[in-house]
């Protein structure tokens, strides 16, 4: 068995509950899984199967969507409303749309978040959640990701209330903690804020219409029909720039030899797929660092086909 199956992520469950579930459904220990949610967030979950493991890190680097919720009013240790209560503040004031819209303009391009206490970074060999768990809080590093598109989804013109919740969509690099977006909404409204409410609308290619339930693929399992879920490989690499060979230098590729760098895409400065003129990705090349014109195997997915 191999390939790709985008699962729908249910709330309660972890991604590596996710994976354990799966082994067992597909029978198969070959199983990865492409970017953590938290058990609070539905969604989109890009589920790697046999071969298909092997670029799992591709598709888990690639952009991804998101549609959820911020509420003003109250902040948590979790950023999200799985915490306990950090900070209130009742909402004073109506607070305009085009406020809001503001806001999200200024924050699309660069930006640079510090991840949540509650979260899987490592900071000396320790996950912050550890810290955390223990009371614990530590220096965290910040980092910069890129936010393509900030949208609002609410169409009312003014919000008011003591806790007010609007609705956003947003499309992000990997990396981009959308806890810490919606915390980063509510400081520059001016209140305490957490996301209230989080769907991964889109990983890589896969988006939410195409995903398929646990239910759903323990009955193709029952019917002898899961290829019909199973997307290829190849489907998380379609963000990558392709180099067609033919079967002479394939044979080179699957033992990992070093290719000169077409003319096409030298100027490409991203990871390139090596492919077989029907189209099966062969391997992962990158511009080799000492030789100018070359480049090199950062992994080979096929060594037959």
């Amino acid at each position: 068995m191999e390939g790709i199956i985008p699962l729908y992520k249910p709330k309660g469950m972890t991604s590596h509950d996710c994976v354990f579930k799966l082994r067992k459904i597909l029978k198969t220990k070959k199983i990865g899984h492409t970017g953590t949610l938290d058990p609070d967030v539905t969604g989109v979950l890009p589920i790697c199967v046999g071969k298909a493991t092997k670029v799992a890190e591709y598709l888990t680097d690639a952009g991804k969507a998101y549609e959820g919720e911020v509420t003003l009013g109250y902040s948590t240790t979790t950023e999200d409303v799985s915490g306990e209560v950090v900070m209130e503040k009742k909402v004073d004031r109506v607070i305009l749309k085009e406020e809001i819209i503001n806001i999200f303009q200024s924050m699309t391009g660069e930006l640079t978040q510090t991840p949540p206490m509650f979260s899987a970074v490592k900071v000396n060999g320790k996950r912050l959640y550890e810290y955390a768990r223990q009371g614990i809080e530590v220096e965290r590093p910040s980092r910069k990701v890129q936010i393509y598109s900030l949208e609002l989804l609410d169409s009312r013109h003014e919000f008011n209330g003591e806790q007010i919740s609007f609705r956003f969509r947003v499309a992000c690099s990997k990396g981009t903690y959308v806890r810490t977006l919606a915390v980063m909404i509510g400081e520059a409204l001016g209140y305490p804020s957490h996301m209230s409410d989080l769907c991964r609308v889109q990983s890589g290619t896969f988006t939410l219409e195409e995903c398929v339930t646990f239910e759903q693929i323990e009955e193709k399992m029952n019917e002898e029909s899961i290829e019909e879920i199973l997307y290829p490989l190849e489907t998380a690499l379609s963000h990558l720039p392709k180099y067609a060979i033919n079967d002479k230098i394939a044979e080179k590729v699957k033992n990992g030899a070093v290719l000169p760098v077409p003319p096409s895409l030298e100027d490409e400065k991203s990871l390139i797929v090596i492919e077989s003129e029907e189209g099966h990705a062969l391997a992962i090349y990158f511009h080799h660092p000492q030789k100018p014109g070359l480049m090199k195997p950062s992994k080979v997915l096929r060594t037959a086909l």
